[in-house]
């Protein structure tokens, strides 16, 4: 065998480890009974280990060198890029001792279920000895990364989930967004004042029926219910495992909106992760590129796509069967405003398109403090108060509809949060690209086909995996590597009535 045939064969058993994580994940999130976390989490922490076992291998180095120099390899564009996914990998886990990573696992599981009946009970004190311990071992990760990297510890732990990724830019960024959103906020909501009141539907919906309409906006996107299916969980999330992507959602009785942008959502992530290159499904190659990436398709399917005039044109008629529903509330035009409404809320995942990038922008700027060590965990609940406050004008009434809303800091998301916003400027780019090569993506959304705009995602993202870094698949799929003002020109369009 040669090294790369040595390199491909051991990455394809660390990939099926993976995928044996990844389902007992899906089901400690979805299905485990309380009474099995403590032997959960020692089955996870172990396993975790034998995966960063593989990963750190000894030979691996030797095999990458040997690689190198394989003329044989000159031709293969996709092997080359492998190789170049492989280092980065080894070179990242190579950073973190095996005890590291045991007790980063064990601290996650732990933190994790007690995250649930903190959320409910709006308890951040019962949660903080929880989260202290995953903060505290996130800052030796990201100690220990970055003096591998040459990074600072934010800059290490950002690079785990948007390889190549730099604080700096995501403050210039961030900054224009944070001196542009406030204004524009209130330039939307004073367009909306004008406007006639529209009434929403009234519930309660059943959550059958919920159920069914998500199955059927799912299938009408293109989701493989051959290889995955729709569960409930507390926070919402994409998971499973290569061929096996699971996703799950969570409903309310009186808003059936919350749980089908959910699943519309969490699709937009599943249709990503089904459609990467199956010759390298089991290789660093084959992976998807990076989390804004990512985070860009679960957006351009929700935002970008579902909540456009011409999908609830499709939509409406199939909501009024499903939930018996009649009236002008029920109408395309009253659903599309209802969908496009902007409210300054307190859950980021059922925040509108234009508030959302300031929650993202709060957590963000908090994390960074805490990784730094600038600012006691346990003024968290107050900070974030603050910012709300700052950011979007809204007071917090209690824990669980502030600090306690998310599971990414109890899981060890720790440099995660940015992604979403970078995904939401990317969807606007890679979206705008796709309808002007083919016009007709919009128009069939309104006749409920969406094969023109996943084809077109198919070709010109899902199927690249990792075979360009980040800026130069956004540059070959858009012509332009990732430009805000395409962003900030759709807000303008969609909610101000700019053309």
């Amino acid at each position: 065998m040669t090294a790369y045939s040595d390199l491909s064969a051991h990455f394809a058993r660390a990939s099926a480890l993976g995928n044996a994580i990844g389902i007992l994940q899906w089901d400690n999130d979805v299905m485990m009974p309380k009474g099995a976390a403590s032997s959960r989490a020692e089955s996870m922490a172990l396993l975790r280990v034998m995966h960063h076992g593989l990963i750190t291998d000894p030979r691996i180095g030797d095999w990458l060198a040997e690689a190198d120099g394989d003329d044989s390899l000159g031709e293969g564009p996709w092997e080359r890029a492998n190789l170049r996914e492989i280092r980065r990998l080894w070179t990242v886990e190579t950073a973190l001792p095996a005890d590291l990573v045991e007790a980063s696992s064990k601290a996650i599981s732990a933190c994790e279920m007690r995250w649930r009946q903190a959320r409910a009970d709006a308890d951040f004190a019962g949660l903080l000895p929880y989260l202290a311990e995953v903060l505290t071992i996130q800052r030796e990760i990201g100690r220990a990364k970055g003096e591998k990297l040459g990074l600072s510890p934010y800059d290490a732990l950002l690079n785990d989930y948007e390889p190549g990724g730099r604080a700096e830019r995501i403050d210039a960024l961030f900054d224009d967004l944070a001196a542009f959103l406030p204004g524009f906020t209130q330039e939307v909501l004073a367009v909306q004042a004008k406007r006639p009141q529209i009434a929403d539907p009234q519930g309660p919906f059943a959550i059958e029926k919920q159920r069914a309409l998500g199955l059927r906006m799912m299938a009408a996107l293109g989701y493989d219910f051959e290889r995955g299916r729709l569960d409930v969980s507390t926070h919402p999330f994409c998971g499973g495992a290569d061929n096996d992507v699971r996703i799950t959602t969570r409903y309310d009785e009186g808003d059936f909106a919350k749980a089908l942008m959910g699943v519309l959502h969490e699709t937009g992530h599943a249709l990503y992760e089904q459609g990467r290159p199956q010759g390298f499904l089991n290789q660093p190659v084959g992976a998807a590129r990076g989390m804004s990436l990512h985070e860009s398709q679960s957006l351009l399917v929700e935002m970008q796509s579902c909540r456009s005039a011409e999908f609830l044109a499709f939509a409406a008629p199939l909501m009024r069967e499903t939930f018996g529903g009649s009236g002008p509330a029920w109408e395309a035009d009253a659903l599309w405003r209802r969908y496009t409404r902007v409210e300054p809320g307190f859950i980021r995942v059922d925040a509108d398109e234009v508030t959302y990038p300031a929650h993202v922008i709060l957590r963000y700027r908090l994390e960074q403090a805490l990784i730094a060590d600038a600012m006691p965990l346990a003024e968290l609940p107050s900070a974030w108060n603050e910012g709300m406050k700052s950011l979007l004008g809204v007071s917090v009434p209690d824990d669980r509809l502030g600090c306690l809303q998310d599971i990414h800091w109890p899981s060890g998301g720790w440099g995660y949060f940015p992604t979403y916003t970078l995904g939401a400027m990317t969807a606007a780019q890679i979206f705008d690209a796709a309808c002007k090569a083919e016009p007709d993506i919009l128009p069939a959304i309104g006749r409920g086909d969406f094969s023109a705009l996943l084809g077109w995602l198919r070709a010109n993202i899902h199927s690249q995996g990792s075979l360009l870094e980040t800026d130069e698949l956004l540059t070959q799929a858009t012509g332009r590597p990732l430009d805000a003002g395409v962003f900030k020109a759709h807000l303008r369009r969609r909610y101000a009535g700019e053309a």
